[in-house]
């Protein structure tokens, strides 16, 4: 196998390659307002922990549930000069494939050549062997570069590539120091893009233990203002990631003091879609169970537009309209409201 360090191969690189689509109109979304700072409540109560957190198993080798679904386009082991490839399963991609690939990668001034490189490691990453070998090769730090290609459909399939990469634990550290740029890219690219969606399920990966929310701290404005702009399926994909960080009680703090759209309680209702709506209400959950001291709930109420003021205040809608959604056709949301108001 080799050193581990990249030794640019060529011959045709398409033998290599798989196929990929991207998109994307234009939209603008407010920047991140960071909210009032308070005494943190060290004695709050834990939050309930909430379904989405155990949707994606961690321990090494069972993380395929979050991966892309992709068809997989690999090379056989086989003289690359030939042309030939076929499809197969990524588990079969020898090391020196991965090589050759993230060398290609590097060297690409072609951008549908970077696009089909990025998904063939993308669904490479869908299998632990290969998660290890693409990070002691370098090839996390190679295929985040291109977060900031200029071609979306790039930027598409870089997200793509690493949210399969998340699903491991070691390779987390090195994503985590991503955040921020996953943030930025979230909040300037088109609403309910494909762009969008694969940040928001990195994030989402990135945020189902304990380990790295702290590095999510400041998206939390941001992800609000998605649910109230967006469709379904982000909607569901940004309350997944809200699921997650408050299901951490060392997180609500900083939830609760975050600036938000007042609109967001207009979602607990009946017209909204019972996906969004059921976690919706597992975040609402998460949120009632936190017990702030007087002292603390004074200074929110102080805080302009923060969450605390628009959904746990007693000046509040929320109440008054989770009463209404007792009556919804579908039982588990009956049963969660329930749940909620008792």
């Amino acid at each position: 196998m080799g050193d581990g360090s990249i030794t640019p191969r060529f011959g045709n690189m398409r033998a290599l390659l798989g196929i990929v689509a991207g998109a994307g109109a234009s939209y603008g979304l407010y920047k991140l307002i960071s909210g009032g700072s308070f005494k943190k409540n060290k004695k709050s109560a834990p939050g309930v922990r909430s379904r989405e957190s155990s949707e994606v198993p961690l321990p090494a080798g069972s993380l395929l549930a979050r991966v892309s679904g992709l068809d997989v386009v690999c090379p056989r082991p086989v003289d690359v000069a030939s042309g030939d490839s076929i499809q197969q399963s990524s588990g079969n991609l020898d090391p020196q494939h991965l090589k050759m690939l993230l060398s290609c990668l590097v060297t690409s001034s072609n951008p549908p050549d970077r696009c089909r490189i990025l998904l063939t490691l993308g669904n490479s990453a869908a299998f632990t062997v290969n998660q290890n070998l693409i990070r002691e090769f370098e090839g996390i730090h190679i295929i985040a570069g291109f977060l900031s290609d200029p071609l979306a459909e790039v930027r598409v399939q870089t997200l793509n590539a690493l949210n399969n990469l998340c699903m491991n634990i070691q390779n987390q550290e090195q994503i985590k120091v991503y955040v921020p740029q996953v943030l930025e890219l979230i909040e300037m690219s088109p609403v309910d893009s494909d762009l969008q969606l694969a940040a928001l399920r990195l994030l989402t990966n990135l945020s189902v233990t304990d380990k790295h929310q702290h590095w999510l701290k400041k998206s939390i404005t941001l992800l609000l203002s998605l649910l109230v702009v967006s469709k379904e399926a982000l909607q569901i994909q940004a309350s997944k990631v809200l699921v997650n960080l408050s299901s951490n009680p060392d997180m609500m703090d900083d939830i609760v003091q975050a600036q938000a759209p007042a609109s967001v309680v207009l979602l607990f209702d009946s017209r909204t879609a019972t996906a969004v709506l059921l976690r919706l209400l597992t975040f609402a959950g998460n949120l009632k169970a936190w017990r702030p001291s007087v002292q603390v709930a004074d200074e929110l109420r102080r805080t302009q537009d923060c969450l605390f003021r628009v959904m746990l205040d007693e000046s509040s809608q929320l109440h008054s309209r989770l009463v209404l959604l007792l009556s919804h056709p579908d039982v588990e949301i009956q049963s969660q409201v329930a749940r909620i108001l008792t």
